[in-house]
């Protein structure tokens, strides 16, 4: 029987994303997204590499997370940045 996860019930791609992460580059990184799911694929985020990014950049991992796409590495400066933002929106 199949966890009721969406990503359980189909075989992952990752997707690495390195350098920096800013607004202009969030219509290809959907894209590749999107394409990922059109194949029936689970698109992970590989963010290992990832320098920099911007605020709206940010809110596409915060918000896409867990809905449109998996997470398999991050560094600590965006996992603590995206803590910040998620606690501060709950609070």
């Amino acid at each position: 029987m199949h966890g009721s996860r969406s990503e359980s019930l189909h075989p992952a791609v990752t997707i690495r994303v390195s350098g920096k992460l800013f607004v202009g580059h969030l219509a290809y990184l959907d894209q590749l997204v999107q394409s990922a799911a059109d194949c029936k694929l689970w698109p992970m985020l590989n963010l290992k590499d990832l320098v920099e990014l911007d605020r709206a950049a940010l809110f596409y991992l915060i918000n896409g997370e867990g809905h449109d796409f998996g997470i398999v590495f991050r560094p600590n400066f965006i996992e603590e940045w995206m803590d910040r933002e998620r606690s501060g929106r709950a609070a």
